[in-house]
């Protein structure tokens, strides 16, 4: 009996800490872990007012961001597909949103404008019935969007990697932005890199 006591006490004394030590673990991994939520919202809202910024700052009837992502795989190689989502926008009055018709697009459908995207980093269109201005491939989905002018710019990492695209929209009547304003908003698509980047690492 006194043998069982003491192989109790000795086996308490060893297995407390432990536990201790392994709850204790826990509870601040736990408690240090970001919260997903609340840093999302986060992101959401800081994205959203930069939008707002764009479409107020160069009178935009429609500004959105869409994100790449793997939408499924391939069968039977089981390759990821590559997809893109339009994942925030912002709208004037009376304009017709678009976002939730451009959900889980195959990136392949358009590879012609996102592969300039990639080498030159923005495509401008100020008119689409300008036969003589190059539209990539994206004359059609003016039409169905209701764009006159639009003006794409890639969004890419500080390290480079393409993550997205900034879309600015005129639907009301066409607009010509200077060098200088597609300067700029190449400048605030490079912020806008530098908020996504940060919320996909951490």
């Amino acid at each position: 009996m006194a043998t069982t006591t003491l192989q109790y006490v000795i086996l308490t004394s060893i297995v407390a800490p432990i536990i201790v030590m392994i709850a204790k673990y826990l509870i601040d991994k736990y408690k240090n872990k970001p919260d997903m939520i609340a840093d999302t919202l986060k992101t959401s809202d800081l994205i959203i007012t930069e939008l707002d910024h764009i479409k107020d700052e160069f009178e935009a009837d429609r500004v959105w961001i869409s994100q790449f992502h793997n939408g499924g795989h391939f069968y039977p190689t089981g390759k990821s597909i590559a997809k893109f989502s339009i994942i925030y926008e912002v709208v004037g009055v009376g304009i017709d949103s678009i976002q939730t018709s451009y959900q889980n697009i195959p990136v392949s459908l358009f590879s012609k404008s996102i592969n300039h995207l990639i080498n030159d980093n923005n495509i401008c269109i100020p008119d689409f019935k300008d036969d003589t201005i190059a539209t990539h491939g994206l004359k059609y989905i003016a039409e169905e969007s209701g764009c006159k002018s639009s003006y794409f710019f890639a969004i890419k990492t500080l390290t480079g990697k393409f993550i997205g695209i900034l879309g600015v929209n005129y639907t009301k009547k066409k607009s010509k932005l200077s060098p200088e304003h597609v300067h700029l908003l190449f400048n605030h698509a490079t912020a806008i890199g530098g908020v996504l980047a940060s919320h996909l690492e951490s």
